[in-house]
């Protein structure tokens, strides 16, 4: 589950990375767009463009597996969430506000180290799949001392 104190920062600009894997364990990688977190924190959905997820989306209708990793690019301040996806559907106009709302603060956050907007507001976002998954584990992955850590574990400094 995620912590209610941390719903603010996953739902910011962050980098994110969805990792799967297929039914050899080959994994995939892909940049992912606007985690929100749903009520009770203990579903979250991410969105897939469909540029470049046919290969996760795949995967995932395979096996249900998925990782999710978010990063603050400023600090590294870094998460993983891993989990089974509980659906795959196409992104809607009811979810475009909360994309687009991503993709600016996220260039937003890019642009304090140097990445000029218009290259970050190019990428691949729209059509997309809207992957909804149920969190059964979560790691601090921030560099130092508690990375690799469970959540919520003593000394995690997760929240």
């Amino acid at each position: 589950m995620v912590p209610e104190a941390l719903v603010p920062f996953i739902e910011s600009g962050l980098s994110v990375l969805v990792g799967t894997r297929d039914a050899r364990l080959a994994p995939e990688a892909l940049r992912a767009l606007a985690p929100r977190v749903e009520r009770g924190g203990e579903e979250v959905t991410v969105f897939l463009p469909h540029a470049t997820a046919a290969r996760a989306i795949s995967d995932l209708r395979d096996n249900g597996r998925i990782a999710v990793c978010v990063s603050r690019p400023l600090d590294h301040r870094t998460f993983q969430l891993k989990g089974r996806v509980v659906s795959i559907a196409e992104a809607g106009p009811a979810d475009r506000p909360h994309l687009d709302r991503y993709r600016c603060e996220f260039a937003r956050v890019l642009a304090e180290i140097g990445v000029p907007p218009r290259l970050t507001l190019r990428m691949a976002h729209w059509p997309c799949h809207a992957v909804r998954f149920r969190v059964e584990q979560a790691f601090v992955q921030t560099p130092g001392p508690a990375a690799g850590e469970a959540l919520g574990a003593a000394g995690a400094g997760g929240t």
